[in-house]
């Protein structure tokens, strides 16, 4: 949740950045160093509020999507496995929609997002359908 939070938030641009500046080692980076072509292995600032962000929305996702339920069985078993392949194939065609019909930067915003929603379209799914199965069982007693 607080990486959620923390996401939106960078995202928006309605609001101030946190400046979270501390020295890094990146071992990829952009800008020239002394020694070298690129700043790769060279100690140097930046922002980690983006880096937060994904790392508790990644891990906040996983939390809840690998969370056993109070009652797990084989059929949960089963439409967590649906669930999984199902937000696979949607994620999928939303990249291939997105390589047809975006360009510039704006791909690289889908590119961010895309790494997050294969984790929100499987909960989506699994809790509706968990929410199906068990007002179908509620409604047939």
């Amino acid at each position: 949740m607080i990486g959620f939070v923390l996401g939106i938030v960078l995202l928006t641009n309605q609001f101030e950045y946190p400046n979270w500046e501390i020295n890094v080692f990146p071992l990829i980076g952009d800008k020239p160093g002394i020694l070298t072509k690129n700043a790769s292995l060279i100690w140097s600032k930046n922002n980690i509020a983006d880096e937060l962000a994904s790392i508790l929305l990644i891990v906040g996702g996983l939390l809840v999507v690998f969370s056993k339920a109070k009652d797990e069985d084989e059929y949960i078993s089963k439409i967590r496995t649906e669930s999984l392949i199902w937000a696979t194939y949607v994620n999928y065609g939303i990249l291939i929609l997105a390589v047809i019909f975006v360009y510039d930067m704006s791909f690289f915003n889908v590119l961010i997002y895309n790494m997050f929603t294969i984790l929100f379209f499987f909960i989506i799914r699994f809790h509706y359908v968990l929410y199906k199965t068990k007002k179908s069982l509620s409604y047939e007693e």
